[in-house]
């Protein structure tokens, strides 16, 4: 292996031996494509015609008008597919594609990871297979036939708590048996090395727009960044190009699921202690005898216990702040933003939503200019939300 990837004593590569020269022909392909003019001007046309991007930094005036501070999303939501998935799906795809691979497999939560592979893969023409959760496939129905309509398999994991956690260990399987003819197209920045650097990457996008974007609107960079973080792909994505910036504060909004002393959260950076899941050394939810404890969140993308190994590193150094929001505090981020500004939000980013209120009705913020990275639309939970706000449209 060329390196191994860490984010000071985080990250790392802790899998099986078969999967070291797989790993290592990743790593080595992904070196080659990343600065090749070649691969860049067939993702760029791809992520503009395609994918829609440069998507817009918005100011939400009646919310900033609301809470006394100056807020601005970042409209990762108007992407195709909904949610910022897609830059790095594209970026993977097409990496699988100059890679020679026939087949790509993916995992999924929420659905939107599954559905941006799905799309991609009928775009290059790559046979697809999603795994995902069984609890997951029955909460997020809709996702589950936009990726078959794009001739995706979605294949149910009814193993374990039979959520995201249990979908990426059945993709792995699948890889290992797989290796020569298949791309295992991850989805946020967890994983053995390289995926986490790759993950990144791709997603930086995120982050350079949003500095040209702030300079041009305001003159200057903000006060405030803050983003919902799962396994922490949006959330790396826009913190990457302000991580030099000391005085932007970094703040990463996790699922505090039932609350933290309910032993129903997802909030691994909160509560969690250091550990190795899915290939890498980074904080996860486990108990005393070092097994994985199952993760909950209203949000099936950010069930998962465990986290990208940069966020670790950021928590321990300081560079970032890490925040839960609980269950009921993101209904009211969800429907806060759609009452307000006419945006709705997937539950993930409510989480966001909601800790900028929070966030916003402290003293020493007020008049803050506070960019909400908006990850995705709210489309997949609809039913969900009604459910837990007590309505019923089925």
């Amino acid at each position: 292996m060329i390196s191994k990837g860490n984010f000071g004593k985080y990250g790392g590569i802790f899998v099986p031996e078969l999967l070291i020269p797989a790993l290592e022909e990743l790593e080595i392909a992904f070196l080659k494509y990343k600065d090749d003019d070649k691969f860049n001007e067939e993702l760029n046309y791809y992520l503009k015609e395609f994918a829609g991007r440069p998507t817009s930094l918005y100011l939400a005036q009646n919310l900033s008008n609301k809470l006394g501070c100056k807020i601005y999303l970042k409209r990762e939501d108007m992407l195709h597919t909904g949610a910022h998935k897609i830059n790095n799906t594209l970026g993977q795809g097409l990496l699988a594609k100059y890679m020679g691979k026939k087949r790509l497999i993916a995992e999924t939560g929420a659905g939107q990871h599954g559905i941006a592979t799905a799309v991609v893969g009928a775009l290059l023409e790559i046979p697809t297979e999603v795994y995902m959760g069984s609890e997951d496939v029955e909460r997020q129905k809709l996702n589950v036939f936009r990726m078959e309509l794009s001739d995706a398999q979605v294949s149910p994991v009814y193993t374990g708590s039979c959520t995201l956690k249990d979908a990426i260990n059945q993709a792995f399987r699948d890889w290992i048996s797989n290796l020569d003819t298949t791309y295992y197209l991850i989805g946020s920045t967890m994983g053995p090395h390289p995926y986490p650097t790759i993950v990144k990457h791709f997603q930086s996008i995120i982050g350079r727009e949003t500095k040209e974007q702030i300079i041009e609107k305001e003159g200057e960079i903000p006060d405030t960044i803050i983003a919902c973080v799962g396994g922490g792909s949006n959330s790396i994505g826009i913190f990457s190009e302000f991580l030099n910036y000391e005085e932007v504060e970094l703040i990463g909004v996790e699922g505090g699921g039932e609350g933290l002393e309910s032993g129903k959260t997802g909030a691994t950076l909160s509560i969690g202690t250091e550990g190795v899941l899915h290939g890498s050394f980074s904080y996860v939810l486990q108990n005393y005898d070092g097994q994985i404890s199952e993760a909950h969140s209203v949000s099936a993308g950010l069930d998962y216990p465990g986290v990208g190994p940069e966020h670790s590193y950021l928590k321990d150094t300081g560079r970032a702040k890490y925040v839960a929001i609980t269950n009921q505090e993101a209904l009211r981020g969800f429907k806060l933003l759609s009452q307000y500004e006419g945006i709705i939000p997937a539950l993930e980013s409510a989480h966001a939503v909601a800790y900028a209120e929070k966030y916003a009705k402290i003293d020493e913020n007020k008049g803050k200019t506070i960019i909400v990275n908006l990850s995705g639309r709210g489309d997949k939970d609809m039913f969900l939300a009604a459910q837990e706000m007590g309505k019923n449209y089925e």
